[in-house]
């Protein structure tokens, strides 16, 4: 963590998750990076839309005028140069975004600067900078398009929702799901209730936002958290033991038992969800802003024969 960055919360946001970026990415696949270039720098006083993560990244920054001082940071994180990423700074000034470091990687990943910052989150919609960066051990999910787009409710409060195995745990438990059927995860979960599950990658960040919350009264935090999983009882023991073991308190959880979670995520208003497996992040996105974690088994690459 650098000096300085000890008590913040850190999120790095990737310019074409912050704005939408699709006209010029667009030249970039059909006229190459020399013509992208120069359509950036031409259009550099045109500001730009608002991207799948906006609404979060601005409701995060509002956490400041609630916690006193400036406790969260947002860092950008672009493959642009600095040169052709100024439109990208422009559109920040204009919208008022309190963002002021970024790292422009001149066409290569950024990921390489989310540990090198301390950044607790990164959000993208490069899925392979995202794989690149959970390697490195920081939650990272790949925000995906949503096909309404609308803006957040008028609150003030930032509601996060996580899935549980292989996103705030490891993924141990559902490979044993995965290999040996629901009766032997069951069995496990049950016979391992007192033994708690080791952390997933989003462990950290969850945390994080648990320490801001608790410099504040609960009935006016700010943050609210969820967790929403396909678990149900009896195996529901495990993960509420485990997380009274992390010490980390979840404000509300869901054990659907297999149920759809769409539609249980509008009802909690989720600002954004974040889930391993891809057909709950289907689901999820009609209805919420939604990170998909390329983490643990459901993501494994198919073997191949040789």
């Amino acid at each position: 963590m650098p000096k300085g960055f000890e008590d913040k919360l850190v999120i790095a946001i990737s310019s074409r998750a912050l704005f939408d970026l699709d006209d010029s990415h667009l030249v970039f696949e059909s006229e190459g990076l020399s013509a992208y270039q120069q359509y950036q720098i031409d259009h550099e006083n045109q500001i730009l839309e608002p991207g799948e993560a906006f609404n979060i990244v601005e409701r995060l920054l509002d956490l400041n005028k609630d916690l006193g001082g400036n406790r969260v940071e947002v860092i950008l994180l672009s493959r642009n140069s600095a040169d052709t990423g100024l439109r990208i700074f422009n559109s920040i000034e204009h919208y008022g975004l309190n963002i002021t470091r970024a790292a422009f990687s001149g066409g290569q990943s950024p990921y390489r600067y989310v540990s090198a910052f301390g950044c607790h989150l990164f959000l993208s919609t490069n899925a392979e900078d995202v794989r690149r960066a959970l390697e490195n051990g920081v939650a990272a999910a790949t925000l995906l398009p949503r096909p309404k787009k609308t803006g957040l409710e008028p609150r003030k409060q930032l509601r996060f929702a996580f899935d549980g195995d292989a996103v705030i745990f490891s993924d141990e438990s559902e490979q044993i799901y995965k290999s040996s059927g629901l009766e032997a995860f069951t069995a496990n979960e049950v016979a391992a209730a007192d033994t708690a599950l080791s952390g997933g990658p989003f462990k950290p960040f969850l945390a994080a936002l648990n320490h801001l919350q608790s410099q504040l009264p609960v009935e006016e935090s700010p943050i609210r958290t969820a967790l929403v999983t396909a678990r149900s009882a009896p195996a529901h023991k495990r993960v509420i033991r485990t997380l009274r073991e992390w010490n980390i308190r979840i404000d509300e959880s869901l054990f659907l038992g297999g149920l759809d979670k769409g539609e249980f995520l509008k009802a909690y208003g989720a600002d954004v969800f974040f889930d391993d497996q891809q057909g709950h992040c289907d689901s999820a996105v009609e209805h919420v802003a939604t990170g998909h974690v390329p983490h643990g088994i459901a993501n494994a690459a198919p073997a191949t024969d040789d």
